[in-house]
């Protein structure tokens, strides 16, 4: 996968983001190793955010094949979610707080699998008030944060499958092939709110975009390995 890559001319790597890490925390440790091994600067991308309790499959491009990387953001999507049942928070996700509690040990794997049908297809989903997304100028995030009114508009996103990995107590885990655009932290807390007891979303993987995959994916440390052996075998020192 990396005997040919020349990440200064221009190349694809794809990085397994650690949970805690920003996409541009990826961004900037490629960046920094860049510069210092090729003593200049080489740009450096992403292809679609993760968010930092997110893991998985990020893509970066370097170089010339920056130019590429719209065009990998468009790319369908697959991930396993985890989601809580009884309880929300109002990202969503586990970045705030819980507020709000509701009875779950009624519902087991038939009723999430018979609601799950209602998210397959063309669906109109509202943004997460703690998103990127712009409401009235303003990063809707940095208003939600601040305690401010946010009214997102539903937007329609598809989703291809859905599939009900596992049940373990409140735990439910699932695969989502979906398309651009599509929060799976919404997705979370519309499940809940059709299964009667309220869900959030407290783990997210992005396994993969398009063909790619994060079985062919490196950690930013590993990354940062294999760059220090790439600048030493061009430069004619033994690689270790």
């Amino acid at each position: 996968m990396t005997g040919n890559l020349d990440p200064e001319k221009g190349a694809i790597l794809l990085v397994d983001k650690p949970v805690g890490w920003t996409s541009f925390n990826v961004v900037a440790k490629i960046r920094a190793a860049l510069l210092a091994l090729c003593k200049h600067r080489v740009k450096v991308g992403h292809a679609g955010t993760l968010d930092p309790l997110a893991s998985g499959l990020l893509i970066i491009g370097t170089g010339s094949c920056t130019r590429i990387l719209q065009g990998l953001t468009a790319e369908d999507k697959t991930y396993t979610a985890t989601l809580r049942l009884g309880q929300t928070t109002p990202s969503h996700d586990a970045e705030t707080a819980v507020d709000s509690e509701r009875p779950w040990e009624h519902i087991g794997p038939e009723a999430v699998r018979h609601v799950m049908h209602r998210f397959t297809g063309t669906i109109s989903q509202r943004p997460p008030d703690f998103s990127a997304k712009r409401f009235q100028g303003e990063r809707s995030y940095f208003l939600a944060r601040k305690g401010k009114p946010v009214a997102m508009e539903a937007v329609d996103v598809t989703i291809h499958r859905l599939e009900l990995l596992g049940m373990q107590g409140p735990e439910v885990t699932l695969e989502v092939h979906c398309g651009k655009g599509t929060y799976i932290r919404s997705l979370a807390h519309d499940i809940g709110e059709a299964l009667g007891c309220g869900a959030f979303l407290s783990g997210l993987r992005r396994t993969g975009s398009g063909d790619l995959h994060v079985r062919d994916a490196r950690t930013p440390d590993q990354w940062s390995a294999w760059l220090d052996e790439w600048a030493a075998g061009r430069a004619g020192f033994p690689v270790p």
